[in-house]
C-alpha cells in the first residue's frame, strides 16, 4: 500500500510542477550604427543616438562604432555586417545605383533610408604658412583628402575632377581620418586638409588652436562649376567665428547626412527606432528613466549639429528607397502620403 500511495504522490507532484507557470524573458535584441571617427560629427550624434534608442524600446541594445565613414559604412551594410549607418546622401545614392565612387560595382540594392540628418558641409583648411588659399594653390603641396573608404575622400576627389585636377598634381598624399590629419599638421607634415561634416568640428577646432589656420572659400565661379556637376550639393556659409581665428565667412558646399538601414532589418523594428527618433516617450530603462525626450532633441544636446536633425528636413536630399518601417511612420504622421 505504501508504494501505491507514493506512485500517486509522485503522479500529483509531477502535474503541479507541469502547470505551475514559468517566467519568460523577451530576447534582447541589438542593433549598431556605424558612424566615423573620434574626432568627427558622427560618432558623439551616433553615440547620443544609440542611448536614446536603448532607454526608450525595450529589449533593444544599440551600439555606436566607429567606422570609416561613409563609403565603408555603405559597404558593412552591403555584407550585412552592420545594422545601421550614417552616411553622406550622394554616397548612399552612388552606392544604391552603382554610379560615382561605385562605378563599376555591383548596386549594393539592400540599402535604404531612415532620415536624413544635417548638412555635411565641405571644410577646407590650410596652415598658414603653406600660403594655400584656393584649389589652384594645392599643386605641388601635401595634402590630406580623407581617410581611404570615407566620404570626404569620394567629395574631394569629385571636386578636384570637376576643376580640371588630379592626385597627381599635388606634391603628396595623405589618406587620413581627419584626426590623423590633425595630429600631422600639427607637426608640419600636412599643409592641407579637407574634412566634410558639421561644424564646428572638435578637431578643427583643436587644430586651431595651436596652429595659425587658413580657412578656405570656394570661390563664386567654382561653386557654380561643381554644383552644375554634381546636383546633390548645395551651397553653405560657415560664419565667421566659428573656429580660432576664423574673421570672415567662409563660403563653401555641403551635402546631407543620412541615416541608413540595412533592408533585412525587421519593419516593426526600423518603425519603434523611427518612431523614437521623432517622438517623445517613456524611458524604459536607465538612469534617467521616466524622461521624456526624443532621440532628435538628445541629440542636440551632445553636439550643435544635433540642433538641425529636424522632423521637417527628414526626407532633405534623399535619393534612395526608404525602409519598409520608416515609410510606414512617416506615412502615419503624413510626411510621405
Amino acid at each position: 500500500m505504501r508504494s501505491k500511495y507514493l506512485g500517486v504522490t509522485i503522479l500529483v507532484v509531477m502535474l503541479a510542477v507541469m502547470v505551475v507557470p514559468t517566467t519568460t524573458y523577451a530576447e534582447t535584441k541589438f542593433f549598431a550604427i556605424a558612424t566615423g571617427g573620434t574626432a568627427g560629427t558622427y560618432y558623439p550624434l551616433g553615440g547620443a543616438l544609440a542611448q536614446a534608442l536603448s532607454s526608450k524600446i525595450e529589449d533593444l541594445e544599440v551600439t555606436a562604432q566607429t567606422g570609416n565613414a561613409s563609403v565603408a559604412n555603405c559597404n558593412l551594410i552591403n555584407d550585412h555586417e552592420i545594422e545601421s549607418a550614417f552616411v553622406q546622401n550622394n554616397v548612399a545614392y552612388w552606392a544604391y545605383t552603382a554610379t560615382g565612387v561605385f562605378e563599376g560595382k555591383e548596386p549594393i540594392e539592400n540599402l535604404r533610408a531612415i532620415a536624413s540628418l544635417y548638412p555635411e558641409v565641405f571644410q577646407l583648411v590650410a596652415t598658414k604658412s603653406s600660403g594655400i588659399k584656393s584649389f589652384a594653390d594645392l599643386k605641388g603641396k601635401r595634402v590630406s583628402p580623407g581617410d581611404r573608404g570615407s566620404g570626404t575622400e569620394s567629395d574631394f576627389r569629385s571636386m578636384t575632377k570637376v576643376l580640371g585636377m588630379s592626385y597627381d598634381d599635388f606634391g603628396s598624399v595623405d589618406y587620413l581620418s581627419l584626426g590623423g590629419a590633425v595630429e600631422r599638421m600639427k607637426d608640419g607634415q600636412v599643409d592641407f586638409l579637407i574634412f566634410t561634416g558639421g561644424y564646428p568640428t572638435s578637431g578643427i577646432i583643436d587644430l586651431g588652436t595651436s596652429v595659425d589656420l587658413t580657412y578656405i572659400s570656394i570661390p563664386d565661379e567654382e561653386r557654380a562649376k561643381i554644383k552644375e556637376a554634381l546636383p546633390y550639393v548645395i551651397e553653405l556659409v560657415i560664419p565667421a567665428g566659428t573656429y580660432p581665428g576664423q574673421e570672415e565667412d567662409v563660403k563653401t558646399l555641403s551635402v546631407v547626412a543620412q541615416w541608413v538601414v540595412d533592408a533585412d532589418v525587421s519593419d516593426d523594428l526600423v518603425y519603434e527606432i523611427t518612431k523614437a527618433l521623432w517622438e517623445k516617450g517613456e524611458v524604459k530603462k536607465g538612469s534617467s528613466k521616466g524622461q521624456m525626450k526624443t532621440g532628435a532633441e538628445i541629440m542636440a544636446e551632445v553636439h550643435a549639429k544635433g540642433k538641425e536633425v529636424t522632423l521637417e528636413t527628414a526626407l532633405a536630399g534623399n535619393a534612395i528607397p526608404l525602409h519598409a518601417g520608416a515609410e510606414k511612420y512617416y506615412k502615419e504622421i503624413g510626411v510621405v502620403k
